[in-house]
């Protein structure tokens, strides 16, 4: 799927590595311990959690504060954290918290992870649903070289063309910036969240990863542009789980109106390489809200 990416400035560089404990408490990360930065990309970890009501009417008011004190404290935390991101969501349906995680050290998100599922007490989040990505950029996107000749072919523009160089400059950075933009996101601030995973299909009949390179990109070029009809109305984060998760990738919506989730995901339904080549996890939606909110609604104040 493709619509308008979750974006950030293009640098010329990727980012330097973070400290796995900065901004983090000292019980959150040991300063023995080295980053675990990947060679590309950024951690991502989707938690979906279920309140479990006994549990949490066990503890005493007291208790109770102290806890929804440490679980503000952890995504305070990680917002304070340089190139990391936290995004405390209201779930609807098949759970009642969740959060997503992007940034580049492993251990400080293992650190998180650990540290929100016990922060209310013993047994209060129960996990649901539980998704570890990476960020990574797209094998089909177009060459400059194809481009370049694009440009030539369309528009009669090639070297010795007295625009030549400034048009090139204007396709290395766009590539740059594209590329950038899925690897060190920035996630937006958008009212609805939805997420799901998804795969390509390896059956006897039809088997994505059979077919020859060119047709698999000319496939997704295809796809991408039924994505970029809603360009402004929806942005995406697309993560690889290859060996990370039982999946081959996630897929996390933003968006300001859910019915612009629901319209691409059933445009996308047309497209050969959804109805011919992909299968879905299930779907979780949510409300992106602070958290002192999210535990009011939960009844949890």
């Amino acid at each position: 799927m493709s619509a308008t990416s979750a974006t950030a400035p293009a640098p010329t560089s990727a980012p330097a590595p973070a400290h796995a404990g900065a901004g983090a408490s000292a019980e959150s990360s040991s300063k023995a311990i080295k980053p675990l930065v990947p060679e590309e990309g950024w951690g991502v970890l989707h938690l979906f959690y279920r309140i479990d009501r006994l549990a949490w009417e066990t503890l005493t008011a007291d208790q109770q504060a102290r806890g929804r004190a440490r679980l503000q404290g952890v995504v305070d935390e990680v917002a304070a954290t340089e190139k990391f991101r936290i995004i405390p969501l209201s779930m609807l349906g098949r759970a009642d918290l969740g959060f997503m995680i992007v940034g580049p050290d492993f251990h400080m998100i293992n650190t998180v992870e650990k540290r929100l599922g016990a922060a209310l007490g013993p047994g209060v989040l129960e996990p649901v649903y539980t998704f570890l990505s990476l960020t990574e950029k797209s094998e089909y996107t177009q060459s400059e070289e194809f481009f370049v000749e694009q440009m030539k072919r369309d528009e009669g523009i090639e070297p010795g063309h007295p625009d030549y160089h400034e048009r090139l400059a204007g396709i290395r950075a766009r590539l740059r910036s594209y590329t950038y933009d899925r690897m060190y996101p920035t996630l937006p601030d958008w009212e609805y969240f939805c997420f799901y995973p998804m795969r390509k299909r390896r059956g006897p009949e039809q088997n994505w990863y059979a077919e020859p390179f060119e047709k698999r990109r000319d496939l997704m070029q295809g796809h991408a542009r039924v994505g970029r009809k809603f360009a402004g109305r929806v942005r995406q984060l697309v993560t690889g789980c290859a060996g990370l998760d039982d999946w081959e990738w996630g897929v996390t919506l933003f968006s300001r109106d859910p019915v612009e989730i629901k319209r691409i995901v059933y445009d996308m339904r047309f497209d050969e390489v959804t109805h011919k080549y992909a299968d879905f996890g299930p779907f979780y939606n949510g409300l992106p809200l602070p958290l002192p909110e999210i535990l009011s609604r939960l009844l949890l104040v």
